[in-house]
């Protein structure tokens, strides 16, 4: 992370888009909006909403989406843990919390702002009403915040026109009850805003508006569309720290820990519907460029599903095994620690057994699975492998169909409701017994390195005893 690199490239797009809108901002306002951008964005549970994910949702040629890009993360309380204090005076007077959650304040409590009344309407929010971290929350806090700190040098359509795109990346929404998108809604309430706050905006400004709005939208989730589901995965592991946060003390994260980011993650994909990620308004994007996006998302969202479900079924195992060691144990102690840390006394799967007949996988999806696990995701991340050698080998013993089959046992064990080692009875025994064995050659290591590391303790103090 450079911090100077970051501020840099903020500054500059930020100082290009108010020059491309021909509005003059001071100096000391642009570096304060710069500082406040960049401090937020870099905070320490950022991994991947970060100022390389906001420039990238910004593009490059629009400054009306550039600048609802530096912005529409800004806000992100289940990755920040609260909302950032230096954006408290922002919000403190329109929203309040009360037994952790968040609420727009009554009518009788707000101050007679347009401004946030104009932002409100873009998001549909009324006075008194929960904001769901589900529904909405984060985009609309980012958005008036944006509207605030804009507001000295930014007309109130400008800010009405970045707010909506800010509103855009609310994501993975399904059309209404009467069959409109979120986009044919955005487009019905900017007429409306445009008409109460007299804007002055044409139809045709609209039209663009919302066609901007659908271009940093798909921008914004444009990761579940890449061509390489190993560049996908890549990302999906970056997020996972952002609301995990025990996976950031490498080395200390516990098999339990693990397991569970896994499956809150498998959860969201076998949820996500690929039609509800990408937009569509008025031809933006055009008919085959949109279809090319839902069907790359969607065989990216079936190569997660069976990923990660690989993956929860072979930790399953180890999971199991760590219970009779005990209740929090790291998994670097039943894994070995990563390559990175320092140390280098083996990691599970370093001397697995060839096997005679290894599964071949049958289809496009299992191939291309195993070739994430046997190989690994684009990039690798500080805590964890990018490759799965344990679950390589469980799918090379027992084959997806085995894995899949695990899986089902695996959940009765997550949940409780079958003990551990009834669990690993099920398995197959002498997998479970080949993996044991890997295990246990990692613990030896820590023994002969531990007893190693006594000998000259010893020898020092028998010649001490001697001499005396």
């Amino acid at each position: 992370m450079n911090f100077e690199n970051d501020y840099q490239q903020c500054f500059d797009k930020i100082l290009w888009s108010t020059a491309q809108l021909q509005i003059k901002i001071p100096k000391p306002l642009l570096f304060k909006i710069t500082k406040l951008i960049v401090q937020t964005m870099t905070g320490r549970w950022r991994y991947f909403h970060s100022i390389e994910h906001i420039l990238a949702v910004g593009g490059s040629t629009d400054a009306i989406e550039i600048l609802a890009a530096l912005f529409h993360d800004i806000v992100y309380v289940q990755v920040d843990g609260s909302v950032q204090f230096n954006l408290t005076q922002y919000l403190a007077p329109f929203i309040q919390e009360d037994q952790e959650k968040l609420y727009i304040r009554k009518q009788t409590e707000l101050p007679d702002d347009a401004i946030f009344d104009m932002v409100a309407a873009v998001f549909n929010c009324i006075p008194g009403s929960e904001l769901s971290p589900f529904a909405g929350q984060n985009e609309f806090l980012s958005a008036v915040v944006a509207a605030k700190v804009l507001e000295p040098c930014f007309s109130p359509a400008l800010i009405v026109q970045i707010a909506a795109c800010i509103e855009a990346t609310i994501p993975f929404r399904s059309k209404s009850e009467s069959g409109l998108s979120p986009s044919d809604l955005l487009y019905q309430r900017l007429h409306l805003i445009n008409h109460q706050f007299y804007l002055q905006l044409t139809d045709e400004d609209i039209v663009q508006t919302v066609k901007r709005s659908v271009r940093v939208s798909n921008r914004d989730v444009g990761g579940f569309a890449h061509p390489s589901s190993a560049v996908f995965l890549a990302n999906t592991w970056s997020l996972m720290p952002e609301t995990n946060h025990n996976l950031q003390k490498s080395g200390s994260y516990t098999v339990r820990d693990y397991r569970i980011a896994i499956q809150k993650m498998w959860g969201f994909m076998n949820f996500l519907k690929p039609e509800l990620i990408f937009r569509q308004f008025q031809g933006e994007p055009d008919d085959q460029t949109y279809q090319d996006l839902v069907e790359r998302a969607e065989i990216n969202l079936e190569v997660s599903r069976l990923y990660l479900q690989s993956k929860l079924a072979a930790n399953a195992i180890l999971e199991a095994l760590s219970l009779r060691l005990g209740q929090d144990i790291s998994l670097a102690i039943m894994m070995g620690e990563l390559p990175d840390s320092g140390f280098s006394l083996g990691r599970l799967g370093d001397s697995f057994p060839s096997l005679l007949n290894p599964y071949q996988p049958t289809t496009d999806i299992e191939k291309e699975v195993w070739q994430l696990l046997a190989i690994g995701r684009s990039d690798t991340t500080n805590y964890d492998l990018k490759n799965s050698p344990l679950t390589a080998f469980v799918v090379e013993y027992i084959g997806f169909d085995g894995i899949r089959q695990m899986w089902q046992r695996s959940q009765d064990f997550f949940q409780g409701i079958m003990a551990s080692e009834e669990f690993l009875a099920s398995c197959n025994t002498n997998m479970v017994t080949l993996i044991i064995n890997e295990v246990a050659k990692l613990l030896e290591n820590r023994k002969t390195a531990l007893c190693r590391s006594c000998k000259p303790l010893h020898t020092n103090f028998a010649n001490s005893y001697i001499q005396d």
